[in-house]
């Protein structure tokens, strides 16, 4: 053989121009600024540009792969030359595990959050068998970072060893892949497992290290408030307390991990029915891919402000029951109503509520001053079930 096919030079450098623009992008979208609505827009568009690009990169080098499956490729022009034949096939199979495994580990982790920076392409934000879940997210978050790592390593030893082979040796190596060029006839390549194994070996000490670095596990932008006990006639013993917010016009779900219930109620009174004291840590709260922006200065700002409070009077309602009180958040309480429809059985009370509340009361997103970025309505749903004290 004397030089590449046709086919296979257009993959060649089809994905080096994916490749060269999608990686600066990344880099540059996680260094920009979101203080203002126009400064989260704008990070947003690139990081979508971002993931686009890579999941064209993704299909792209599935196809390249399955063709260089089933072309011969000439050998290296140096045969002799053990160890750099041995170290350019290395290259090479790094290359292609990481072509597939980077953009597939960033597709991965933007299917399992929710929120910012939609992929721009006429498919589903979502993949078969990825749950919507902040480990999982943060698990291929870790591997898409420390994978890409692996990426760039090789694309510049790949590129050292071009302009070497180029610059210094003034052989034929480059011009091979150049469209059009005509070089002296070579053996076919002959491929062995040693290089795709070394290269797998190379995935997995990385990935053993960014386990020891623990860099696949969720780590808290603030410290999380340890809640005390609480005294009470029910015993809250499940529920969640949720939010949603809307960003970019789609809806954001959260929920806050820790909180306490003191609740006081006697079904049976006709007066002075009961009362509920409730508390959050601020800093359990997960929402998707906004968490730590929600957590900052200015929204939660939740290294000054770790708790919420709700205290509230419990009353009925036309249907149900009502409990009216005041919603601390920061330096801001707000009077609040909270419908919820109550069931119980024996001793065991089954609770359900929702309000909406409006960001702007409790000074939360000022910087966000209209809602081309993040509405000012938030959706809170409250559920929980409670056993009676003995």
């Amino acid at each position: 053989m004397t030089t590449y096919g046709t086919v296979t030079k257009v993959f060649h450098w089809l994905t080096a121009l994916l490749i060269l623009t999608v990686i600066p992008l990344g880099a540059i979208a996680n260094r920009l600024p979101y203080e203002t609505n126009a400064e989260l827009a704008f990070k947003a568009q690139m990081f979508s540009l971002h993931k686009t690009l890579g999941v064209i990169v993704f299909v792209v080098a599935l196809a390249r792969i399955l063709w260089a499956l089933t072309q011969k490729k000439p050998s290296g022009l140096h045969p002799e030359r053990k160890l750099e034949t041995f170290l350019a096939d290395l290259m090479h199979w790094t290359l292609y595990i990481s072509l597939v495994a980077v953009p597939l580990t960033g597709w991965i982790h933007h299917a399992a959050t929710t929120g910012f920076a939609p992929i721009w392409l006429p498919i589903s934000q979502d993949l078969p068998l990825v749950p919507k879940d902040e480990g999982v997210a943060k698990l291929f978050a870790g591997l898409h970072w420390a994978w890409s790592k692996i990426m760039v390593g090789a694309i510049l030893l790949h590129l050292a060893g071009a302009l070497k082979h180029h610059l210094v040796d003034k052989d034929a190596t480059l011009k091979r892949m150049w469209f059009g060029a005509k070089t002296g006839e070579t053996a076919v390549h002959r491929s062995s497992l040693t290089a795709p194994l070394a290269a797998i070996g190379i995935y997995l000490v990385v990935t053993v290290a960014g386990a020891a670095a623990g860099l696949y596990t969720a780590k808290p932008t603030v410290e999380r408030v340890a809640l005390a006990a609480v005294s009470s006639d029910w015993a809250v013993q499940d529920g969640e307390i949720a939010l949603t917010i809307t960003q970019f016009n789609a809806p954001v779900t959260g929920r806050f991990e820790d909180w306490t219930a003191a609740i006081r109620f006697d079904e049976t009174a006709t007066d002075d029915i009961g009362e509920v004291t409730t508390t959050i840590a601020i800093g359990s709260l997960t929402l998707g891919s906004v968490t730590n922006q929600a957590l900052e200065t200015d929204f939660f700002d939740a290294a000054r402000f770790p708790t919420a409070t709700f205290t509230a009077e419990i009353v009925r309602g036309e249907t149900g029951y009502v409990a009216d009180g005041t919603l601390t958040i920061k330096e801001a309480s707000v009077p609040v109503v909270l419908p919820f429809d109550l069931t119980i059985n024996g001793d065991i009370a089954t609770m359900q509520g929702a309000v909406s509340l409006d960001r702007r009361d409790f000074q939360i997103g000022n910087s966000m001053n209209d809602e081309t970025n993040l509405a000012f309505g938030v959706d809170v749903a409250i559920t929980l079930t409670a056993s009676r004290a003995e």
